[in-house]
């Protein structure tokens, strides 16, 4: 899985490459990447999962991937289906009647995820699992980041967090993500195997340990004051699996007084996750690239779409773990984010300091060194 990260310089260079040979095909024969289609005829569908789990699904993803299918010049319907299984089926069903030759989904769980898939493969159309793999669909590929490595960048920066506030024993708490999401699995995965030394060792004590169904940010909440009233308030850390999981500990954290004293993690570089960054309520958060991972996931689409060349866009294979099969893959590596580097998810350009910066955030983004 960790061999050969899709550095940008790759992506950037791939996706010229599927460009300049799609650029001369006028065989419109193809369907599927079964055969040759003109970029001007090749279509691509993408069906996005929701707004409620994150931010990063119309803020980053959607734009990014619109521009890229824009500058080859491919026809694309991109649709979300808000968390709702049935309206995911349906778009499908749509995208599929409407004539796609590729079909990339997020998907919502791999029972529905993997129906989806089974309908667009039983078609001829090709198919990429985007971000989150579908247990046992059988895509074509599949394009995300090193998942387990979000989860041990988490754990490592929930220690490094509680060291650096003098705790050399803490209880600890895991707000995980959704049951039904392959990607929270392998988070919780690395994030254990990043703390197992300091849990086995005695010096921290997991005291709650539970999944948010749906990545809820509402029910997190509801979660998290269940875990701090039972446990009389002796959290010290809390391993929240993404920034809005995170933000909804922090409110609870503030409801007590406590905020700022208890280290959270989080992930995906919200603005929110930032901000809270910034102010000292949030340890830290895990920053995916999401430009580069949406430039991967066009250039195959793109070359599938016309027949072109995928056999250098694969970094590796991942095991799908219910059918034991090994599945072509691009997998990039993420950057955990602490106070000292938030400019830099801002210098990248996936948010911009007018978003993050508030009136009363001026003083902590210029010691941020933030400009």
């Amino acid at each position: 899985m960790r061999r050969g990260m899709f550095l940008a310089t790759a992506a950037v260079a791939a996706t010229g490459l599927l460009l300049a040979g799609c650029a001369g095909s006028d065989d419109d024969s193809g369907g599927g990447g079964g055969g040759t289609t003109s970029a001007s005829t090749a279509k691509v569908g993408v069906i996005l999962p929701d707004t409620k789990s994150s931010a990063r699904w119309e803020t980053a993803d959607r734009k990014y991937l619109e521009q890229a299918f824009e500058d080859a010049g491919v026809d694309y319907d991109i649709q979300n289906a808000q968390g709702d299984k049935t309206q995911f089926q349906t778009i499908a069903d749509q995208m599929i009647t409407s004539g796609v030759n590729v079909l990339m989904i997020v998907n919502l769980d791999s029972g529905s995820g993997k129906a989806v898939l089974d309908k667009a493969k039983a078609q001829g159309i090709a198919t990429i699992d985007y971000d989150r793999l579908t247990l046992g669909g059988g895509a074509d590929f599949y394009v995300s980041f090193d998942n387990v490595e979000v989860g041990r960048l988490q754990g490592q920066g929930l220690e490094k967090c509680l060291t650096d506030a003098g705790k050399t024993t803490a209880n600890i708490a895991f707000l995980n993500g959704s049951p039904t999401d392959n990607n929270a699995t392998l988070f919780n995965q690395g994030a254990v195997e990043a703390l197992q030394a300091k849990t086995d060792g005695g010096d921290y004590t997991v005291v709650a340990d539970q999944a948010v169904p749906d990545w809820d940010n509402q029910q997190a909440g509801t979660i998290f004051e269940q875990m701090y009233t039972e446990t009389g308030g002796k959290i010290d850390g809390v391993l929240a699996a993404n920034d809005g999981l995170g933000n909804a500990a922090i409110a609870i954290l503030k409801k007590n007084g406590v905020n700022g004293t208890v280290p959270v993690t989080g992930q995906d570089a919200t603005d929110q996750g930032l901000q809270n960054i910034l102010a000292g309520d949030q340890c830290m958060t895990v920053y995916k690239a999401v430009k580069k991972e949406a430039d991967a996931a066009a250039a195959l689409a793109v070359a599938l779409a016309t027949g072109g060349d995928t056999a250098d866009l694969a970094t590796g294979t991942v095991t799908d773990t219910e059918t034991d099969q090994e599945v072509d893959s691009v997998l990039l590596k993420p950057e955990a984010i602490y106070f000292d580097n938030v400019k830099d998810v801002i210098a990248d350009g996936y948010t911009t300091k007018e978003n993050v910066c508030t009136e009363a955030l001026a003083d902590a983004c210029a010691s941020a060194g933030i400009s």
